[in-house]
């Protein structure tokens, strides 16, 4: 008895090339999400009450806030610097888009450590208690802090993850037509050669100033 050992068909180009597209469009589309939303939560924190505290004002208890913003304003501007990389992707291509992806990437990290880091701090309200008492050497009292410094860590670990996106992906991923990357321009395209059995064609070509063979 004989035994038949079925052996697979090969595989067709088509079927080898569609799992790596398949992986440029998914990568695409969640770097896209991850990294506009990343910016946007980033932008949004910054501008909420980060921290809240007290001041001694003529014996009294004066109420002093902090935003973001007045804590570091290093978080809104790497947001700003990623969605700007995150764009840019799309201009350049192979060492430059691992260039840009980079800086994505590092944006989304220093978002973090700058959130983290605001997440404790008490300086801004020291400087605002100092202010409204008129003490230089005054400081902060009842210091307490909200969520949003993490919420704003959060949203630089969207833009961590996009940078991550691209540069794993980045080189699947479509870029800008040849056609408009010198001067932001179209290349100008070539007249096609005139057709020697339409007179009209030849004259207009002769009066253009071009060889109407062609050649």
């Amino acid at each position: 008895m004989e035994y038949v050992t079925a052996v697979p068909p090969p595989r067709s180009p088509r079927s080898e090339a569609a799992g790596p597209a398949r992986a440029g469009r998914l990568s695409l589309a969640v770097a896209l999400l991850c990294g506009a939303l990343g910016a946007a939560v980033t932008l949004l924190a910054t501008r909420q009450q980060w921290s809240r505290g007290t001041a001694t004002v003529a014996g009294g208890a004066f109420p002093l806030t902090a935003n973001g913003s007045d804590v570091t304003g290093v978080p809104a501007a790497l947001a700003v610097v990623g969605l700007a990389a995150l764009v840019a992707v799309f201009a350049v291509r192979r060492t430059g888009r691992l260039a840009v992806a980079a800086l994505l990437a590092l944006s989304g990290a220093g978002i973090v450590t700058a959130a983290l880091l605001g997440a404790s701090d008490s300086s801004a309200l020291d400087d605002k208690a100092a202010e409204v008492s008129g003490d230089t050497s005054a400081t902060v009292a009842a210091l307490s802090h909200t969520a949003w410094p993490y919420v704003a860590a959060v949203g630089g670990l969207l833009l961590l993850l996009a940078g991550a996106l691209a540069l794993r992906y980045g080189r699947l991923w479509p870029a800008m037509s040849g056609r408009y990357e010198r001067g932001g321009a179209p290349r100008p395209r070539r007249a096609a050669a005139a057709d020697p059995d339409r007179p009209e064609e030849l004259w207009k070509a002769l009066d253009r100033g071009e060889d109407p063979t062609g050649t």
